[in-house]
Order: structure tokens, then sequence, then C-alpha cells
């Protein structure tokens, strides 16, 4: 019995001197900042200089932004708002419109949370802060896809559709990803499809997939830039950030053949 409490006790301390290497579990370090990081184990992390970038350098998608600023608008105003999915081409302008709308509704109590792919998980502990907080806060996931089996698909599924508990006023969800469904494609998943009366119902593969994306209520499209859109982006960003003027058709060469060794404008 000795040797019993003995062991108990040696636990005891061993368990007491490993949690004095974790960090405590607070909520946040700071909530007079704008935007913040999800941190593990459990606390959200200020940023202290975040991107300041202006709705007026994004050139090229003034229906994406229009749609994205009038649902912001609606949600900082207490109004009906949906969560967003800003999928399409890489380059176009995804994330740097969310990082926009931050710097454009900053002074109107807008805060963005930015969560990366893997901690989705988390997103019940991420919000439950978020409760008694007077703030609108965007939770925030860049180049959002999932595998099969990620343990964050179904955490996100669930914020997006209501789980028991239910989601706060004030938390909205932005995601950007070049999956139109987050989730990977293949062929032979088109092989489960069957005519039903003349009309084609997908299999249960493709029906899960199209399912998340579904659950966003505003979905926004982002396109390849034709040449004359990616010049005119080319122009705006080299004048605004010279202390000179260009030659013009020096940058267009330039810029053309900048495109076509990448492959991509």
């Amino acid at each position: 019995m000795n040797d019993y409490s003995e062991l108990v006790e040696k636990l005891g301390g061993l368990i007491e001197r490993a949690e004095a290497l974790f960090p405590e579990c607070i909520n946040v370090n700071d909530w007079n900042a704008i935007a913040y990081r999800w941190r593990k184990p459990c606390y959200l992390q200020a940023i202290k200089h975040p991107q300041s970038l202006s709705l007026n350098d994004l050139l090229n998608i003034d229906r994406q932004k229009e749609q994205l600023v009038q649902n912001t608008r609606q949600f900082i105003n207490g109004l009906p708002a949906n969560n967003a999915l800003l999928w399409g081409s890489r380059g176009t302008g995804k994330s740097s419109l969310i990082k926009a709308l931050l710097n454009e509704f900053s002074g109107q109590q807008l805060r963005v949370i930015e969560v990366d792919r893997q901690d989705l998980i988390d997103l019940p502990d991420i919000v439950a802060p978020l409760h008694e907080r007077k703030e609108w806060f965007i939770i925030f996931s860049d180049d959002l896809s999932f595998e099969a089996n990620d343990p964050g698909y179904k955490a996100l599924k669930a914020m997006l559709d209501g789980s028991l508990a239910v989601a706060p006023e004030n938390v909205l969800i932005y995601a950007t990803s070049n999956r139109r469904h987050l989730m990977p494609e293949f062929m032979h998943e088109n092989l489960e499809a069957r005519p039903v009366d003349g009309e084609i119902h997908h299999g249960e593969s493709v029906e899960e997939k199209i399912s998340l994306s579904e659950r966003f209520g505003l979905w926004l499209s982002f396109y390849p830039f034709k040449q004359e859109e990616y010049l005119t982006v080319v122009y705006h960003w080299l004048n605004k950030l010279s202390d000179h003027m260009l030659d013009m058709s020096v940058v267009k060469e330039d810029a053309l053949r900048w495109a076509l060794q990448r492959g991509s404008r």
C-alpha cells in the first residue's frame, strides 16, 4: 500500500511539472486588436501588424467585391448575412478581398480571426468566448481544402449547419479555396450518377462533397484574368509603389514575359 501511495504521489508531481510546460488555456491576449490568429493549444493571438490593403486596390473583381461588401455591411449592422466561400483561380484577389474588408470596416467593430485548415477542429473552442463580445467576428480560413478523412471537415460542416450548440450571431465564416467543393473530385465518382425520370442524380460520394460547399450561403467565383485585365493590375501596382513614372511599353513586355514564365497571370 505504501508503494502504491508513493507511486500516486510521484505521478501527481510529474503531471504538475508537465502542465507547467504548456501555456495556460486563455481565450485571448489582447481584445484591442483588429485581427487575431488561432494558436495551439487554446488561445487567440493578436496580430499586431495586419496587412493594410484597400478595396480600391482590388481590380477586375467588382461584382465579387460588391456582393461581399454588401454581405459584410449587413453583418456588422446586425442584419441577416451569409457565410461566404470565395473559390477560383489563384492570384485573383480572394484572400486580399477579405483582408481589405478588415481595413474597410474595422472602425465599425469588425474583427478577423485567421484559422488554419488543420485547426478547424477547434472551432467550438474558438467561438466559445465570442458569444459575450460586442465586436463582429469573421473566421477566415485561407486556401481551404480537405481530404476524405480530414477531422476539420466535420467541424466546419457542423459550424455551418449548426450543431446542438448554436453559433454566435456575431460570427461568420469566410473561406477561400481553389476547389469549388473544397474536396478532391475523382473521375470514378461520376460513375455513381444515375438517371431518375430523365434527371441526373449524383452518387453519395459527390453529394457528400457538394453538401459542404453548399452550406455557404454566399458563393463567389473568381476567374483567371484576361491579358488586358492582368496588365491593368500590373500598371496599378507599379504606379502605386514607384516614386517615378515608368515606361509602360517596357513594363508591358516585362509583365507578359513574367506571366509566360510562370504559366499564369
